[in-house]
């Protein structure tokens, strides 16, 4: 299992004031989280504005995580509660790497780590499709319609 993010920019005109849509030192943009398998499959999304802490949205999709895997996240979900999250589902195992300003280093694995490249592929994939990387959805569940519409795309090809 892979946990990631990815940036979809906004159309300065297309923006609704509830539409997941943010402000950040880079302008417009929406966070897209997601889950995936060791094949780079997609399993779950979620979306959040630009300026949104991830560890936030990894709370969302963390729950109904098989038994026994290993989920491989970047530096922004190195957080305590996400940690305890993941070892609460049935004996999932984190492997993420320690933020720099965190005094106590969990264990980490370098080797399993490059595993986490299946979510970039994934990304990758999503992003080819023109709509997704644009964003010119309105509204939040429109543009979340549209990637689960491309992810199904990805499961059948």
């Amino acid at each position: 299992m892979a946990l990631g993010f990815a940036n979809a920019a906004l159309r300065k005109s297309g923006v609704s004031q509830g539409g997941a849509g943010g402000i950040s030192r880079g302008g417009r943009n929406t966070k897209i989280h997601a889950i995936a398998d060791a094949e780079g499959k997609p399993l779950a999304f979620h979306l959040t504005p630009g300026q949104a802490a991830d560890c936030r949205a990894a709370e969302a999709l963390l729950y109904g995580l098989p038994a026994r895997c290993i989920v491989h996240a970047d530096r922004a979900y190195d957080t305590n509660r996400i940690r305890n999250l993941i070892e609460q589902q049935g004996g999932a195992v984190p492997n993420i790497p320690p933020k720099a300003n965190r005094r106590w280093k969990s264990c980490f694995s370098r080797s399993l780590y490059k595993e986490r490249n299946a979510i970039e592929r994934m990304f990758c994939r999503l992003k080819d499709c023109r709509r997704l990387a644009t964003r010119y959805d309105r509204t939040a569940a429109v543009f979340l319609g549209s990637i689960h519409l491309a992810a199904t795309v990805m499961w059948l090809l």
